[in-house]
Formats: C-alpha cells, sequence, structure tokens
C-alpha cells in the first residue's frame, strides 16, 4: 500500500465542471452574439422555420402549439415533425433560455420560474441577450455552490427521467446542451453573415 495521497480527493471537481460551460461562454459562445440585429434575430434561413413571433403573426403548418404569456409565442411541435424544422436564432435563444438553463437554475438553484408557457419571450436581439446572459449568470452561480456531496445526490423528480441520475450527470448534460446550441446559434450567424452579401 502507497502512503501516496489519492490524488482524486484533492480534484475540484465543481469548478472543473463549472470551467468546463463557462471556458466556451466566455471565449466562444457569448463573443459570438456580439452585435447580433433584430432583422437576424428573427431571420428564418428555410421554409417552415420554426421561431418567436408576435402573437398574431400565422406559425408554419408543422406547429401544433405556440407557448409564451406575452406578446411573441415560440413555435412548438409535440410530437416534434420528422425530419425536424429549422429553427432561427431568436428560437434557438429561447430554448436556452428557458428549457436548458431558466429551468434548471429555477428547479435547483432558486432562479426565476421559466417554463415555455409562463415566460415572456423577447421580440428584439438587445432583450434576448439581457435574458440570456440572466439565465446564464443564476445557472453559473448555481453550479459554483455546488459541493461534491450535492453532485453525487439524485437529481430529484423535477427532472422527470432524471430523477433518479446523479446531480452531476445533469451539470454536464446542461454543458453541452448550451454549447451545442450556442454553437448552431454561430453557424446561423455565419450563414447570414454570407447571405447578407450575397455570397
Amino acid at each position: 500500500m502507497s502512503d501516496r495521497p489519492d490524488p482524486a480527493l484533492d480534484l475540484d471537481v465543481v469548478t472543473r465542471l463549472h470551467d468546463q460551460l463557462d471556458w466556451h461562454w466566455q471565449a466562444q459562445s457569448r463573443p459570438r452574439l456580439d452585435g447580433l440585429t433584430d432583422e437576424e434575430y428573427l431571420w428564418e434561413p428555410a421554409p417552415g422555420t420554426w421561431n418567436v413571433r408576435r402573437r398574431e403573426d400565422p406559425a408554419p403548418g408543422t406547429v401544433t402549439r405556440r407557448a409564451g404569456a406575452g406578446g411573441w409565442l415560440v413555435d412548438l411541435g409535440i410530437p416534434e415533425p420528422e425530419p425536424a424544422p429549422v429553427t432561427s436564432i431568436a428560437w434557438r435563444l429561447a430554448h436556452v433560455v428557458v428549457g436548458v438553463l431558466g429551468a434548471r437554475a429555477a428547479s435547483h438553484f432558486g432562479g426565476r420560474p421559466a417554463s415555455y408557457d409562463g415566460w415572456t419571450y423577447a421580440g428584439t436581439a438587445q432583450e434576448a441577450l439581457l435574458q440570456l446572459d440572466e439565465a446564464y449568470a443564476a445557472w453559473s452561480a448555481g453550479v459554483r455552490s455546488l459541493t461534491p456531496a450535492l453532485l453525487a445526490r439524485p437529481v430529484g423528480p423535477a427532472e422527470g427521467p432524471w430523477a433518479e441520475a446523479p446531480m452531476i450527470d445533469l451539470v454536464l448534460h446542461i454543458n453541452r446542451e448550451t454549447i451545442h446550441h450556442l454553437a448552431e446559434v454561430a453557424l446561423l450567424r455565419d450563414l447570414w453573415a454570407h447571405r447578407a452579401r450575397g455570397s
């Protein structure tokens, strides 16, 4: 038996979990959103694009449900059609704000309530980015407040299929989801930029 300490005992798992997402947020995801315009935010790159649209505006035929508490609603479909529709930057940001970060910050860290039906969706890029920054800050602070013991506990009934999984699994999932969706937004911005130049 070695008298050397187990290096796993000194591993700061909470910091590493937080930093995994925060590095992407600080270095890639959030800077790529600078300069987002309202026209680009609501751009529909393909026929039938799901979006955030005014309550009175018609939605594509694949939309079977719309949700929201204000003047702007998010397009939804249950079950999701196949193939899945293309989604706008507005739709992707709404999904990250409400369904990925906001609902989890509310369920686990005392953040403001966030549900698809109860949310007041942003009709402008600036408002959407403010909502995104708020949702990210709440999730980030919540993750930093965890301990190794809390990471090992079951997530609980608020998460449905995740109920029995340890909290660390949910944190890793939310990190992946956030990175994934904001990378898609970055690609949509690239497509917009090339479209705007006519190339």
